[in-house]
């Protein structure tokens, strides 16, 4: 049978709708359904995608091949549809990996910094004249899309070890940044499970003078790879140091070899940043690319949505949304902030993310928001999970109020307007979480707005 149509469950998701604005630039034809419209969605229309609010068996078009992923529940009417009728299904790993076949794919992988390193290694390509495609996982400010088909030999793409689907990939270079406890319950909820998956990727990168390896993490330095090693590390071979921070950019030089790089300007804050821009810059060398269009990208990188996203000033309250929830990320978030910052009142607001993901991440809260002001904890967003008896927000409060005594819990539906109460000018505002946490920002800056008036 030949499929005449790709229809993607779930398309208005970052990743899904990537693979389709891709598959659209190339003349397929694109259908899909997802539970509501957003900004994703209504740009794939405008595309030539055939767009349902809400999931039907009818809304499959004849002679489709289905993509999934794996947040779909094999219930899923549509899902059952294909099943029942013998449409090709593909997990969206395995839709991505057919695409990569003709070209030298670039991946970015590692358990944080994925989005921004192959938002910054995307950048690069494109500023270097290679014109490349690229999918990653979220909206590049420079652009405005996540992903996009280029004429060049080469594709930078995001690979997801959430939930071992990079497993799928076999590329030509890639930057792997580390390795940390998260997703776990996919992998039998053991740490040398998720260690040995991220060994067999590694084995499957086709170029090790394009394979990139973070040597301040311990566990991919100990793999003694003939790897590119980047970091601040005495054992890198791509090198950081005399680093610093001047509000919201830093500045760092790179040795390699008996090269110096001094003085690279990154318009992104904070050490982990710097790590990937570091990455980032060592394989566009590699690939070519000069050290003036590196520099030049670097500097003028204008950030991805959610990642510590600067949202506005009202009143004078500045407010910035992140994506991060895990310790890991919010910590080395609100140290980049705070540096950034100086001495203004910093108050969070976490929300946590998925039940499986909150049990994982207990114990490791202890430090974390030590350079916030105050903290407010909502509820968990559970992203389609079944509530866990007893795993609540409150539990990740009791442990932060044992090391952080202004920190208060309030429930989501009374967020917004406990946080106007609240903020006085010149305080700075960080939402932090994967959620709809997101909306809480916007949602106080345009009361504050309307209040001025």
């Amino acid at each position: 049978m030949i499929q005449h149509n790709t229809h993607f469950i779930g398309i208005g998701g970052i990743g899904m709708s990537g693979l389709a604005r891709i598959l659209l630039s190339h003349g397929h034809s694109v259908s899909g359904s997802d539970i509501c419209a957003n900004s994703v969605t209504e740009e794939l229309k405008k595309m030539g995608a055939t767009i349902h609010l809400g999931h039907h068996k009818d809304f499959i078009p004849h002679y489709s091949r289905v993509i999934f992923n794996s947040d779909i529940n094999q219930a899923n009417v549509e899902y059952q549809e294909a099943v029942q009728n013998n449409l090709p299904l593909l997990h969206r790993s395995e839709l991505l990996a057919e695409m990569l076949k003709d070209f030298d794919s670039l991946a970015v992988t590692g358990t944080h910094g994925k989005t921004t390193t192959s938002s910054l290694l995307a950048a690069i390509l494109i500023e270097g004249g290679l014109d490349p495609s690229f999918s990653v996982g979220g909206i590049l400010a420079n652009y405005q899309t996540n992903a996009r088909g280029g004429k060049g030999n080469h594709f930078v793409f995001e690979a997801d070890e959430s939930d071992g689907s990079f497993l799928q990939y076999h590329p030509f270079g890639a930057i792997v940044t580390n390795i940390d406890e998260d997703h776990l319950v996919n992998f039998q909820g053991s740490r040398k499970c998720l260690e040995e998956a991220f060994f067999k990727f590694i084995s499957q990168v086709k170029s090790l003078d394009h394979l990139f390896i973070c040597a301040d993490d311990p566990c991919l330095r100990e793999l003694n790879l003939n790897a590119q090693s980047y970091g601040f590390h005495e054992t890198s071979d791509w090198k950081i140091i005399n680093w610093k921070q001047i509000g919201f950019s830093t500045f760092f030089d790179l040795h390699y070899l008996d090269k110096q790089y001094l003085n690279i300007e990154l318009s992104l804050i904070g050490v982990h940043n710097i790590l990937n821009a570091a990455a980032v810059f060592g394989l566009a060398i590699t690939l070519g690319i000069t050290e003036e269009k590196c520099r030049y990208t670097l500097k003028t990188f204008k950030g991805v949505e959610r990642r510590c996203e600067f949202k506005g000033i009202e009143n004078g309250i500045m407010v910035i949304d992140d994506y991060g929830h895990h310790p890991t990320e919010i910590q080395t978030t609100l140290q980049g902030i705070r540096k950034a910052i100086d001495k203004q009142r910093m108050i969070v607001v976490y929300q946590p993310h998925r039940y499986t993901r909150t049990v994982e991440c207990m114990g490791k809260y202890h430090s974390v928001f030590d350079d916030a002001d105050e903290v407010i904890l909502t509820d968990i967003f559970a992203a389609g999970e079944e509530p866990i008896p007893e795993i609540n927000s409150k539990l990740i409060f009791e442990e932060i109020k044992a090391t952080k005594e202004a920190c208060s819990f309030i429930s989501r539906n009374e967020l917004t307007q406990s946080i106007l109460k609240k903020a006085q000018s010149n305080d700075v505002l960080i939402t932090l979480g994967a959620g709809d946490i997101t909306k809480v920002g916007p949602e106080v800056l345009s009361i504050l707005g309307k209040n001025s008036l």
